[in-house]
Protein backbone atom coordinates (compact mmCIF):
# COMPACT_ATOMS: atom_id res chain seq x y z
CA UNK A 1 0.00 0.00 0.00
CA UNK A 2 1.64 3.30 -1.12
CA UNK A 3 1.01 6.01 1.70
CA UNK A 4 0.63 9.99 0.67
CA UNK A 5 1.11 12.94 2.18
CA UNK A 6 -0.81 15.43 0.30
CA UNK A 7 0.13 19.00 -0.18
CA UNK A 8 -2.28 21.95 -1.00
CA UNK A 9 -3.12 26.01 -0.87
CA UNK A 10 -6.80 25.78 -1.88
CA UNK A 11 -10.15 24.55 -1.98
CA UNK A 12 -8.50 20.69 -2.50
CA UNK A 13 -11.00 19.53 -5.51
CA UNK A 14 -7.49 17.44 -6.70
CA UNK A 15 -7.45 15.72 -2.91
CA UNK A 16 -10.84 15.30 -3.12
CA UNK A 17 -10.33 12.88 -6.29
CA UNK A 18 -7.54 10.90 -4.22
CA UNK A 19 -9.84 10.57 -1.08
CA UNK A 20 -12.59 9.51 -2.82
CA UNK A 21 -10.89 7.25 -5.35
CA UNK A 22 -9.04 5.65 -2.15
CA UNK A 23 -12.38 5.01 -0.16
CA UNK A 24 -12.25 2.44 -2.96
CA UNK A 25 -10.90 -1.25 -1.04
CA UNK A 26 -8.84 -1.89 -4.54
CA UNK A 27 -7.29 1.37 -4.43
CA UNK A 28 -3.42 0.58 -3.88
CA UNK A 29 -2.63 4.28 -2.16
CA UNK A 30 -4.13 5.84 1.06
CA UNK A 31 -3.44 9.58 2.46
CA UNK A 32 -1.92 9.40 5.98
CA UNK A 33 -1.60 13.11 6.09
CA UNK A 34 -2.55 16.74 4.48
CA UNK A 35 -0.44 20.11 5.03
CA UNK A 36 -1.02 22.88 3.90
CA UNK A 37 0.47 26.53 3.79
CA UNK A 38 -2.16 28.28 5.06
CA UNK A 39 -5.46 27.94 6.54
CA UNK A 40 -6.96 26.37 3.20
CA UNK A 41 -10.53 25.42 2.39
CA UNK A 42 -9.61 22.23 1.16
CA UNK A 43 -8.54 21.12 4.63
CA UNK A 44 -11.91 19.98 5.42
CA UNK A 45 -12.10 17.75 2.95
CA UNK A 46 -9.50 15.66 4.87
CA UNK A 47 -10.79 16.41 7.94
CA UNK A 48 -14.17 14.58 6.67
CA UNK A 49 -12.12 11.69 5.61
CA UNK A 50 -10.82 11.27 9.37
CA UNK A 51 -7.29 12.32 7.99
CA UNK A 52 -4.86 14.12 9.89
CA UNK A 53 -3.88 17.76 8.68
CA UNK A 54 -0.90 20.25 9.45
CA UNK A 55 -0.62 23.91 8.30
CA UNK A 56 2.77 25.32 8.15
CA UNK A 57 2.95 29.00 7.18
CA UNK A 58 5.91 30.62 5.40
CA UNK A 59 4.16 34.20 7.35
CA UNK A 60 5.52 32.26 10.65
CA UNK A 61 9.26 31.84 9.65
CA UNK A 62 12.02 34.12 9.22
CA UNK A 63 12.95 32.81 5.86
CA UNK A 64 12.29 30.29 3.17
CA UNK A 65 14.42 28.20 4.00
CA UNK A 66 13.36 27.53 8.23
CA UNK A 67 9.36 27.18 6.81
CA UNK A 68 10.97 24.66 4.39
CA UNK A 69 12.94 22.76 6.79
CA UNK A 70 9.85 22.52 9.30
CA UNK A 71 7.34 21.85 6.41
CA UNK A 72 9.77 18.73 5.60
CA UNK A 73 9.96 18.22 9.29
CA UNK A 74 6.31 17.61 9.43
CA UNK A 75 6.06 15.77 6.07
CA UNK A 76 8.75 12.90 7.82
CA UNK A 77 6.45 12.50 10.81
CA UNK A 78 4.37 10.40 8.74
CA UNK A 79 6.94 8.58 6.45
CA UNK A 80 5.45 8.64 3.00
CA UNK A 81 5.93 6.47 -0.05
CA UNK A 82 5.24 9.73 -2.16
CA UNK A 83 4.34 13.17 -1.47
CA UNK A 84 1.75 14.88 -3.74
CA UNK A 85 1.34 19.02 -4.33
CA UNK A 86 -1.90 19.09 -5.45
CA UNK A 87 -2.76 22.71 -6.00
CA UNK A 88 0.20 23.77 -3.98
CA UNK A 89 0.71 27.16 -4.94
CA UNK A 90 4.53 27.86 -3.20
CA UNK A 91 8.11 26.40 -4.67
CA UNK A 92 10.01 23.84 -2.84
CA UNK A 93 13.05 25.32 -0.88
CA UNK A 94 15.89 22.80 -2.68
CA UNK A 95 16.27 21.40 0.63
CA UNK A 96 13.08 19.68 0.84
CA UNK A 97 12.92 18.71 -2.92
CA UNK A 98 16.53 17.11 -2.51
CA UNK A 99 14.83 15.19 0.74
CA UNK A 100 12.12 14.03 -0.96
CA UNK A 101 12.46 13.96 -4.82
CA UNK A 102 12.07 11.65 -7.41
CA UNK A 103 9.21 10.49 -4.59
CA UNK A 104 7.29 14.04 -4.50
CA UNK A 105 4.77 14.71 -7.57
CA UNK A 106 3.19 17.95 -8.88
CA UNK A 107 -0.17 18.23 -11.33
CA UNK A 108 0.08 21.46 -13.48
CA UNK A 109 -2.45 22.90 -15.30
CA UNK A 110 -0.65 23.41 -18.86
CA UNK A 111 1.26 21.03 -21.22
CA UNK A 112 4.68 21.53 -19.57
CA UNK A 113 6.98 22.73 -21.26
CA UNK A 114 4.75 25.19 -22.03
CA UNK A 115 2.87 27.56 -19.34
CA UNK A 116 5.09 27.04 -16.42
CA UNK A 117 4.72 29.30 -13.36
CA UNK A 118 1.68 30.32 -11.21
CA UNK A 119 -0.64 31.78 -14.13
CA UNK A 120 -0.47 28.63 -16.51
CA UNK A 121 -3.90 29.45 -17.46
CA UNK A 122 -4.12 33.02 -18.01
CA UNK A 123 -0.62 32.34 -19.61
CA UNK A 124 -2.22 30.30 -22.15
CA UNK A 125 -4.95 32.71 -22.96
CA UNK A 126 -2.98 35.77 -22.97
CA UNK A 127 -0.74 33.63 -25.41
CA UNK A 128 -3.51 32.95 -27.72
CA UNK A 129 -2.69 29.16 -27.51
CA UNK A 130 -5.64 26.82 -29.10
CA UNK A 131 -4.70 23.71 -27.38
CA UNK A 132 -3.27 23.65 -23.28
CA UNK A 133 -3.84 20.43 -20.91
CA UNK A 134 -2.56 19.31 -17.87
CA UNK A 135 0.82 17.65 -16.71
CA UNK A 136 1.60 15.22 -13.76
CA UNK A 137 5.35 15.58 -13.08
CA UNK A 138 8.52 14.58 -11.06
CA UNK A 139 8.94 18.04 -9.04
CA UNK A 140 12.94 18.87 -9.46
CA UNK A 141 14.71 22.26 -8.13
CA UNK A 142 13.28 24.05 -10.99
CA UNK A 143 9.77 25.75 -11.51
CA UNK A 144 7.76 22.92 -13.16
CA UNK A 145 10.80 21.59 -14.74
CA UNK A 146 10.30 17.82 -13.54
CA UNK A 147 10.46 14.44 -15.96
CA UNK A 148 6.81 14.74 -17.25
CA UNK A 149 4.52 11.37 -15.80
CA UNK A 150 1.90 11.49 -17.94
CA UNK A 151 0.17 14.76 -19.90
CA UNK A 152 -3.29 15.42 -21.63
CA UNK A 153 -4.36 18.10 -23.77
CA UNK A 154 -7.59 20.24 -23.24
CA UNK A 155 -8.48 22.49 -25.98
CA UNK A 156 -8.90 26.08 -25.94
CA UNK A 157 -12.46 26.95 -26.87
CA UNK A 158 -13.05 30.43 -28.58
CA UNK A 159 -15.73 31.95 -25.93
CA UNK A 160 -12.80 31.01 -23.03
CA UNK A 161 -12.50 33.08 -19.99
CA UNK A 162 -9.94 31.54 -17.51
CA UNK A 163 -12.16 30.40 -14.94
CA UNK A 164 -14.14 28.33 -17.64
CA UNK A 165 -10.58 26.93 -19.09
CA UNK A 166 -9.68 26.43 -15.95
CA UNK A 167 -12.77 24.36 -14.96
CA UNK A 168 -12.49 21.91 -17.59
CA UNK A 169 -8.91 21.38 -16.62
CA UNK A 170 -9.49 20.94 -12.96
CA UNK A 171 -11.83 18.03 -14.59
CA UNK A 172 -8.74 16.27 -16.20
CA UNK A 173 -6.67 16.99 -13.02
CA UNK A 174 -8.79 14.86 -10.96
CA UNK A 175 -8.61 12.49 -13.33
CA UNK A 176 -5.22 12.14 -14.30
CA UNK A 177 -3.69 12.66 -10.72
CA UNK A 178 -5.79 9.73 -9.53
CA UNK A 179 -4.09 7.73 -12.23
CA UNK A 180 -0.72 8.51 -11.66
CA UNK A 181 -0.65 7.82 -8.15
CA UNK A 182 -2.32 4.29 -9.22
CA UNK A 183 0.27 3.73 -11.44
CA UNK A 184 2.93 4.67 -9.16
CA UNK A 185 1.75 2.41 -6.94
CA UNK A 186 1.00 -0.39 -9.10
CA UNK A 187 4.82 -0.29 -10.56
CA UNK A 188 3.81 0.62 -13.72
CA UNK A 189 5.33 3.81 -13.00
CA UNK A 190 8.90 4.49 -11.65
CA UNK A 191 9.97 7.65 -10.50
CA UNK A 192 14.04 6.70 -10.17
CA UNK A 193 14.35 5.58 -13.14
CA UNK A 194 11.97 8.32 -14.92
CA UNK A 195 14.36 10.76 -12.90
CA UNK A 196 17.82 9.30 -14.17
CA UNK A 197 16.39 8.76 -17.84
Amino acid sequence: MLSLVVLISGGGSNLRALLEAQSSADFPARIVAVGADNDADGLAHAEEFGIPTFTVSPTSYPTRAAWGDELLSQIETWNPDLTVCAGFMRILPPRVVAALSPQLINTHPALLPAFPGAHAVRDALAAGATETGVTVHIVDEGVDTGPIIVQESVAVEPHDTEESLHERIKTIERRLLTQAVLDIANNRVNLKELATA
